[in-house]
């Protein structure tokens, strides 16, 4: 029983009420193939996660005094597990939508979700995120070399969850190392966790990384020697990142032992104990490295390395989000794994590219997290957006398919089939250069001769950093024609600075319709946070549908003055247009998340809670039943949800429309976007 508790309030209105009126066991969507990477991750969501953040002490409390702690669409709703059970239901539903179009837009609600399930609210550490976002695309395009690290870090996250679901030696030693039970409940919990901190964050580190290649590429381009011919820049007073509370710090000096004084030595202190006898280092050396990498680079070939700053970035997070009491050893653990992940265990542990110096690679029972992390990081190369110069111009995977057993993983890397030529061109090379006996560099197509030559470079690469013996790789090169369908591409652009708070202005449309001008910022974010993370949701993926909206009535929003008429008020014939879209798109979204058509709510006998109208009873009890009037079951086409739309009184289609020119004065007011009519 994957949702446990929304079977419990199926069985509570089954009794209540002597018949089956929801709500519904969402079933596991689209996961045709358990083994492939859409199917494991999510079946990892589904069935292994049963229980997730369920809190027994709030279900007694419950249970003793009848009042319900939980927030649906308004706080005292439903019970607290339930809405444990709709939290997990929408990281699950917007994990797949992620997987089926690899949109950095999709993979900033899978951030949200995670930092609300777990961290408390999106707050500061969403905004870190959506920095990395903006560095990258507004950035990079200045860069030689640069790709994508938000979208990345989302598919690197769905690898590590396929992993866990299908390798049960990794199960082994991810619960063994925790002390738990190897398959239980509680290690996926866990994983889930711990994991996602690990790959949702192990690249927020780039904006310190990225005006450093900044000044690179300058000096690059004019094809000067990498910092010996050029100025490059360092980084100084460090201590604000690295600090710790003094009742951190005691936390973790309980914890890990010895005096810890910053982030840097409890990084240094947990990655020691994990790998330094192995390797044959100490807690000082490797302090000593990470100290210097940010203020000396010219000791490290003039690089800087992302992974300190992407490490110490979220220690800061974790301090504001978790109490010093509920940090544990495996926060640390996930620190040390996002230090370790992009240069420190390669160069400077394990020196995988010296031959003298080499040691073996990192086993997966030696550090679980920093193993399945430099692994999903190696093997998420495919679609990237390019922003370098020239990466731009390179060649690389643009989709992939895996197929997980329980000891092995395949995988075929896709490239543009457009780009056979430079295919073919490379493979005649590599015939040639074959034929005249091997001698000398092997001719390169990067990343395709990577996967395709005999030697296979990128899985000899993986190899020598991560022992896999434990889940063998074949890999293989393919081409096909790409499709950009998926991606939804429309003019109207925003930072993802804006996107929450343009959902925020969306929620407020309703309630502040006719007195735009008096309400203040923190009213508007106050109503938004008092809902609950699927209500917050349905507001992030109307945002993200506007584009598409205004796309069907030649408008677009922007950030940014252009030379185009600025719209104040939607016509009649624009609303005609694409209120109806957004009837369907409410309907499905709602769909997605198991709701049904239904009005029993309104009809059914109740009894208000002191203090409760009536009205506010039938409106919780809609939220138990998750079924709802204006629902549309049976066929869902575009052309049926139109004539759905159109069947409904004026005043619930108004609900569709009325309150968007309410919204447009509110994003101009607190959102700085404008919308602009192309005619």
């Amino acid at each position: 029983m994957a949702y446990t508790a929304l079977e419990r309030m199926r069985e509570r209105n089954l009794a209540r009420f002597g018949r089956d009126l929801g709500p519904e066991q969402p079933a596991l969507h689209a996961a045709v193939n358990a083994n492939d990477l859409k199917g494991a991750a999510l079946r990892f969501l589904h069935d292994g996660c049963e229980g997730l953040l369920f809190d027994p002490a709030v279900t007694a409390e419950e249970e003793r005094t009848g009042v319900l702690q939980g927030t649906s669409l308004k706080p005292g709703q439903i019970p607290r597990d339930m809405q444990a059970d709709i939290d997990r239901l929408c990281l699950e539903r917007e994990l797949e939508r992620f997987i089926d179009s690899g949109t950095a837009e999709d993979a900033y609600n899978i951030y949200y979700c995670f930092l609300e399930m777990f961290m408390g609210r999106y707050g500061r550490g969403g905004k870190a995120a959506e920095l990395l976002s903006e560095y990258e695309t507004n950035g990079s395009s200045l860069l030689l070399k640069h790709r994508d690290h938000y979208s990345h870090s989302v598919y690197v996250f769905t690898l590590g969850l396929a992993v866990y679901q299908t390798n049960a030696a990794y199960r082994e030693c991810f619960a063994r190392d925790l002390g738990l039970e190897p398959g239980s409940r509680e290690a996926a919990c866990d994983f889930l966790e711990y994991w996602g901190l690990t790959s949702l964050f192990h690249d927020i580190g780039y904006p310190f990384e990225l005006p450093f290649e900044q000044v690179m590429s300058y000096f690059e381009v004019s094809r000067q020697d990498r910092g010996k011919e050029c100025p490059y820049p360092a980084y100084r007073n460090l201590e604000p990142l690295t600090r710790m509370t003094p009742e951190a710090a005691r936390r973790f000096e309980s914890l890990l032992g010895g005096s810890i004084s910053g982030a840097d030595e409890l990084t240094a202190r947990r990655v020691t104990q994990r790998l330094g006898k192995a390797y044959g280092f100490t807690e000082e050396y490797l302090l000593d490295v990470i100290r210097r990498k940010p203020a000396e680079p010219e000791r490290f070939s003039y690089f800087m390395d992302h992974a300190y700053f992407s490490a110490m970035r979220l220690y800061r997070e974790l301090e504001g989000a978790y109490l010093p009491e509920e940090l544990t050893a495996a926060h640390a653990d996930v620190l040390g794994a996002i230090l370790l992940h992009n240069s420190l265990f390669k160069f400077s542990v394990c020196f995988y590219k010296d031959p003298e110096k080499r040691r073996p690679p990192l086993k997966m029972e030696q550090y679980p997290l920093a193993w399945l992390l430099m692994l999903c990081d190696e093997l998420q190369c495919w679609d990237r957006t390019a922003y370098g110069r020239n990466s731009r111009t390179e060649l690389h995977p643009m989709g992939a398919e895996f197929r997980f057993g329980p000891d092995r993983l395949d995988a075929v890397y896709y490239y543009d089939r457009e780009e056979l030529d430079k295919i073919r061109g490379w493979e005649a090379d590599y015939a040639a250069w074959e034929s005249a006996g091997g001698e000398g560099r092997p001719p390169r197509l990067k990343d395709y001769s990577d996967m395709a030559e005999k030697g296979q470079r990128f899985t000899a690469d993986i190899e020598r950093i991560v022992d896999t013996s434990g889940l063998r790789l074949a890999v293989r090169a393919d081409t096909r024609v790409a499709d950009y369908v998926s991606k939804h591409t429309y003019l109207s652009r925003s930072s993802f600075l804006h996107m929450y708070d343009f959902a925020v202005a969306l929620n407020a449309r309703y309630n502040f319709q006719g007195r735009e001008d008096e309400v203040r910022p923190e009213e508007l974010e106050r109503d938004f946070d008092a809902l609950s993370l699927e209500y917050k949701l349905l507001n992030i993926n109307q945002v993200k549908s506007f584009g598409r909206y205004l796309n069907a009535i030649d408008c677009f929003y922007t950030d940014r003055p252009v030379a185009f008429e600025m719209l104040h008020a939607f016509t009649q014939e624009e609303i005609d247009t694409f209120a109806p879209m957004e009837h369907g798109r409410w309907v499905l979204d709602h769909a997605r998340m198991g709701w049904r058509e239904g009005s029993e709510y309104e009809t059914l006998p109740v009894t208000p809670a002191e203090g409760q109208s009536e009205k506010a009873a039938r409106s919780a009890l809609r939220e138990q039943l998750r079924r709802h009037k204006q629902m549309k079951d049976g066929e869902r086409s575009p052309e049926a949800l139109r004539q759905h739309y159109l069947s409904l009184p004026k005043d619930v289609q108004g609900r569709d429309w009325m309150p968007f020119n309410s919204m447009l004065r509110l994003i101009r007011k607190f959102d700085g976007l404008r919308i602009y009519r192309l005619k």
